[in-house]
């Protein structure tokens, strides 16, 4: 069953995604940037949380699930750290996903061969 639950709420996201570019002149870029303010608010709000815990990785892996990741971290290291923990506490809580982002980025970059496009 957690399977279909995690199917269930990253299919969801991916529905919300597809309707927004087909429906709307978003940039995918700017699509991408909404999801993560989504996930900081939603996050904030604690309502993120409820859905992480029903639907696991569904909720976790796509880009929304970084912006909650941003958001806790940033609660936690300003109870901790006060005023200077909202500058660090995004980076702190995102560092693995940053850090494996760049680290397959070039991986990729040198495994492929780009191909110019054809101007028609």
């Amino acid at each position: 069953m957690e399977f279909i639950r995690a199917f269930v709420v990253g299919g969801l996201i991916c529905v919300i995604g597809q309707i927004l570019i087909d429906l709307t002149k978003l940039t995918p870029a700017r699509i991408m940037v909404l999801f993560v303010v989504a996930g900081v608010v939603l996050g904030i709000l604690g309502i993120y949380p409820a859905l992480v815990e029903w639907g696991g990785a569904g909720a976790t892996v796509p880009i929304i699930g970084f912006g909650n990741v941003l958001a806790k971290g940033v609660i936690e290291d300003v109870d901790k750290k006060g005023l200077l923990g909202a500058f660090s506490g995004g980076v702190r809580a995102g560092s693995v996903g940053i850090a494996a982002a760049v680290f397959f980025g070039y991986i990729m970059a040198l495994l492929s061969k780009p191909k110019a496009k054809n101007k028609n």
